[in-house]
């Protein structure tokens, strides 16, 4: 595995004293395991109800974080939890006040959040002269919109302590654009230009931007954005695989992060040589 970026590794101190957030107290905040140990780095991990979400949460979990746990599906929530002592914060990120109460609720819950994980997404395969105008919004709203508002929410508390780490997980369709995938590509196409323009600007206060582009993924993911599927898991990685990646790219403060290493090459081909790169995407897909 091959991590690109520069940096020592990123375990936060521990803080004796952290701040309180003023936020109101949120609604059936659930913790599960014992009590929480505050002098724990804390992350914040979104999507955390299945797939990479999920398996990042628990990774976290077992490197002894404490975690707060993100997503739409409560029950689902609460077996990620099982057997640690995350918090459980369920939100609809795609909600106009969803990122807002979201980073209100778990810097109650915590006081601090060392490491944004924003996991959360979604996706739409087929023709985009077919696709629904409400679905296009969808998502943008959660695969685009949604990140940039709960890091927005997030940010100045990391920036007032004087270090975090947000991780964006991205994908190889944001990295070359995809056929039959248009809006997705263009979403993760924002994240990555976002992650590099955030990266430029934090210099110098100890927060960074980590990047992760996995390829195909075994998760249901996979069939809700609509490909049907197609009856072999040969080649997919593992939500696991993808959940190591971002952990020790979080440990060494790595801007970027490709799983497999491969995947780097084909944007590269693009932006070096796009014509070779067209004609190569022409007669293999």
């Amino acid at each position: 595995m091959t991590l690109t970026g520069s940096g020592s590794a990123y375990d936060p101190p521990a803080d004796p004293a952290p701040r309180r957030s003023t936020a109101p107290v949120p609604a059936r905040v659930h913790q599960y395991g014992p009590p929480r140990r505050l002098d724990r780095p804390v992350a914040l991990v979104t999507g955390a109800s299945s797939g990479i979400g999920a398996a990042t949460a628990r990774r976290f979990a077992m490197d002894g974080w404490h975690v707060l746990l993100s997503g739409r599906d409560r029950r689902r929530l609460e077996q990620t939890a099982s057997g640690t002592s995350a918090v459980v914060l369920p939100a609809d990120l795609a909600a106009p006040e969803g990122p807002r109460l979201l980073a209100q609720s778990a810097l109650h819950a915590t006081g601090r959040i060392d490491v944004l994980v924003a996991g959360a997404g979604m996706g739409w395969a087929g023709s985009f002269a077919a696709m629904p105008h409400t679905d296009i919004d969808r998502v943008l709203t959660l695969d685009l919109n949604a990140t940039l508002h709960l890091v927005r929410e997030v940010l100045p508390s990391m920036i007032a302590a004087g270090r975090g780490r947000v991780v964006l997980l991205g994908s190889v369709a944001g990295c070359v654009g995809l056929r039959e995938e248009a809006v997705y590509s263009a979403a993760k196409a924002g994240l990555a230009a976002f992650a590099e323009a955030l990266r430029q600007e934090l210099r110098g206060t100890g927060v960074g931007v980590t990047f992760v582009v996995p390829g195909a993924v075994d998760t249901a993911f996979r069939t809700r954005r609509g490909r049907s599927p197609d009856g072999t898991r040969t080649g997919l990685l593992s939500p696991g695989c993808v959940a190591g990646t971002i952990r020790e790219a979080v440990r060494q403060n790595r801007d970027e992060a490709y799983v497999p290493t491969w995947l780097a090459v084909p944007g590269r081909v693009r932006g070096l040589a796009p014509g070779l790169y067209r004609r190569l995407l022409n007669r293999f897909g």
